[in-house]
């Protein structure tokens, strides 16, 4: 299993941002005096600079739009299924020798 990702709430990149934007601080200094990766500090800044608080807000997980996610299954009438059935036990017939 993978490393687990933390999340952090808006609060807290709203207070990375303002440290860098208000207070001239570095991205390598906020990020040692909070413990985080500079680069994720660079990237709120920049996804705050883009899109304001928004930009912040996490977007792991979100439904983006039409066409995307998996794909949506039909329901299928009876008597297709019943087709496919048919079809599957002949494949395994044939595959087993019977």
């Amino acid at each position: 299993m993978g490393k687990k990702r933390k999340t952090y709430d808006i609060a807290f990149k709203r207070k990375v941002v303002d440290l860098h934007l208000k207070k001239g601080m570095g991205y390598n200094a906020i990020a040692k005096e909070l413990g985080i990766d500079k680069n994720q500090v660079r990237r709120w800044v920049n996804y705050f600079q883009v899109e304001g608080i928004i930009g912040l807000e996490e977007k792991r997980g979100k439904f983006k739009g039409i066409g995307k996610g998996r794909p949506r299954v039909l329901p299928e009438d009876p008597e297709t299924k019943i087709k496919l059935l048919e079809a599957e036990n002949e494949m395994l017939k044939k595959l087993l020798g019977m």
